[in-house]
């Protein structure tokens, strides 16, 4: 199903008994963080999304932990398992492969791609502007801060649409605010996004300022949009369309050249100077550790305009297991397809939680030449946001890659410490704390595949202790029969 706004989400949420409403009085400083957190690491039965209605200070209510478990984040996606998320799109890469035999397929297959293909539809009158402020104060926004050690109060969960100055194509990105006073924010968008490219093209084009809207509080299919790793010009809006099966409905701001979500509950306008810049952070972070503070471009708010009585969305970062993490989880999922496509030996992959986003990926392929978990890795690391990972582990196509203690077992016991890694130099994530530079340093694959004599091992390799079927075949009955 597709959600048509925040409302209707939450409305699912606390049907299947998946939200919570805390009426007591909480404040943004801190302590949202705290109880977020607490239910952030609780087993997935008490592991809720959290609605907090009674904000010190504030009229407005606060969401957090939205996306929080593997169930919320699939029902987000409109899915019951999070696996499902991807049906369309392996549906859609079958079509290449369709034989004669198979012809008749097509039909369905291309009926498909039709119905993927959703694009944004333009409204007026949309409930985004049901208030328009145009004396904008952030200080009448819950805006969290989350840690001790953070530099200010941060919007988490915000949507930040530009446009590139030369092809006028929008991008949607996910950068953090940090709240400066009641009109500016940082703009935290990092050197490799694409909100930067489009900052740095306005700025060498010679233009003073690039416009900005954020939207917060967006239907849930649209808010992981903006955190997709989609190539340069895939449009997020399009790519959310063809995940929720139903075009985005837009809405031009009222004083930028720029179209937001129409049912989203905030709507902050503005601009972005090209030559301005202010201290920043720090800022707890996903991996766990404060991000250090830096300079940022500055972005100035002009107007504000929101829904009558708005929910503020948010998200805490720290330590996994976190919201976040369940995000990446889903662009696992959703991707895997594509990246088969691409590199066809690949079985599947796991982004462990631990590994927030980019510090890890386990992949098993189907191992037919030697070196070729080297081809693997080298492939991964060429490609998009991946060229970010520090580790990739890589097994062979029978090993289950999402149980860890398997995954553990065959690194711990298949590797040769001088043969089987590869230390290679190149970009990593600008919050990477432990490299000694700065956005980029080494990075390591693990060859935990079985080592061929073509690759070196003039050692044996032993045969791997396993039952024969028939013997498995004949305890079965015994088995069940023991009711263990």
């Amino acid at each position: 199903m597709a959600y048509k706004d925040l409302r209707e989400f939450i409305d699912e949420l606390e049907k299947r008994n998946l939200l919570k409403r805390i009426k007591i009085p909480v404040d943004a400083e801190l302590e949202i963080t705290e109880i977020t957190d607490r239910v952030s690491k609780l087993p997935d039965e008490r592991n809720v999304a959290l609605l907090f209605e009674n904000v010190r200070g504030y009229d407005m209510p606060v969401i957090t932990n939205m996306f929080g478990s593997y169930e919320r984040m699939a029902l987000a996606l409109g899915k019951e398992k999070l696996d499902d998320a991807a049906d369309d799109i392996k549906e859609i890469l079958q079509l290449p492969y369709i034989s004669f035999k198979r012809r008749m397929n097509v039909l369905s297959i291309l009926s498909t791609a039709h119905k993927a293909i959703n694009f944004p539809k333009y409204v007026r009158n949309a409930p985004c502007q049901e208030v328009v402020e145009e004396n904008p104060d952030l200080n009448k926004i819950p805006i969290l801060k989350c840690w001790p050690g953070d530099g200010g109060a941060f919007v988490t969960l915000p949507l930040v649409f530009t446009k590139n100055p030369a092809t006028g194509k929008r991008n949607v990105g996910m950068y953090r605010l940090q709240k400066f006073d009641s009109t500016t924010t940082g703009m935290h968008w990092h050197i490799h996004k694409n909100g930067a490219e489009n900052f740095r093209d306005a700025k060498s084009g010679g233009a003073e300022r690039i416009e900005v809207a954020v939207a917060i509080g967006t239907d849930p299919v649209v808010t992981y949009a903006a955190t997709a790793p989609l190539p340069r010009d895939i449009d997020e809006m399009v790519f959310a369309g063809f995940l929720r099966h139903k075009s985005v409905e837009l809405t031009k701001c009222k004083t930028v050249d720029l179209e937001v979500p129409a049912t989203a509950e905030i709507i902050l306008e503005g601009y972005v100077s090209t030559d301005e810049l202010r201290r920043e952070g720090p800022f707890g972070d996903h991996t766990g550790y404060y991000s250090l503070a830096d300079d940022y471009p500055v972005f100035h708010v002009t107007c504000i305009t929101h829904r009558k009585n708005p929910i503020y969305a948010a998200t805490v970062v720290g330590k996994p297991p976190m919201e976040d993490c369940y995000m990446a989880k889903a662009t696992e999922r959703i991707f895997l397809p594509l990246l088969k496509q691409i590199i066809p030996e690949i079985i599947d992959i796991n982004m462990p939680l631990e590994g927030v986003f980019h510090d890890c990926i386990i992949v098993s392929i189907k191992k037919s030449f030697p070196m070729q978990a080297r081809k693997v890795m080298h492939a991964l690391w060429g490609m998009g946001q991946m060229m970010n990972v520090k580790m990739i582990i890589v097994v062979d196509a029978h090993v289950d890659v999402q149980n860890l203690s398997e995954v553990a077992w065959r690194v711990f016991n298949n590797i040769d410490a001088e043969h089987d890694l590869e230390i290679v130099h190149g970009p990593l994530d600008v919050l990477d704390h432990s490299s000694p530079m700065a956005k980029w340093g080494a990075k390591l694959g693990i060859d935990a595949t079985k080592t061929w004599p073509e690759e070196g091992h003039s050692r044996e390799w032993p045969e791997e202790i396993s039952m024969p079927p028939e013997v498995k075949s004949r305890i079965d009955f015994v088995w069940k029969s023991l009711e263990l």
